[in-house]
């Protein structure tokens, strides 16, 4: 772990948080470049009926808007939860350097969400991505994320 990886991780938490207050799913993700926040995003699903509309794909649509290009090398993803294999898959597209997430697929998996169990590492391995994984970052604090949004009067997973 990196010396800045929980402060990152925690802008990432209140931006799931967020998007639990409005109605939306428990993830969160921030793009960071040297130290510094490119974008930071909730889940978008139920707000734009657009099952692709996770807080990582959101989040790299609007980085790569920010910068002007495609191509995110330098940059680090922190995600609340592992990224599902499309998520996984345009960080890898995107040159992503690193993504650093909380808790795991199986975690979302067991609050009802229709995953594929397949691991970033999984995935790593049979792309021979060059992505590096960082993971458990504020494992008990994301989790809390699925506890808090179930908490609400009517969570939808998906």
């Amino acid at each position: 772990m990196k010396t800045n990886d929980k402060k990152f991780m925690r802008l990432a938490i209140e931006k799931a948080r967020d998007g639990i207050s409005k109605g939306q799913t428990p993830f969160g993700a921030c793009i960071v470049k040297g130290n510094k926040v490119i974008s930071c995003c909730h889940n978008l699903v139920w707000k734009n009926t657009d099952i692709t509309g996770h807080a990582e794909i959101t989040a790299i649509r609007q980085a790569c808007k920010k910068l002007k290009k495609v191509d995110l090398s330098g940059c680090v993803i922190y995600s609340t939860c592992e990224p599902c294999p499309m998520c996984f898959a345009a960080c890898h597209w995107a040159r992503v350097r690193r993504v650093v997430f909380g808790c795991a697929i199986k975690d979302a998996k067991g609050y009802g969400f229709n995953e594929l169990q397949v691991s970033n590492r999984q995935l790593k391995l049979l792309a021979k991505s060059k992505v590096r994984i960082t993971a458990g970052v504020l494992l008990e604090e994301n989790i809390g994320l699925f506890n808090l949004w179930k908490a609400q009067a009517k969570p939808r997973a998906y």
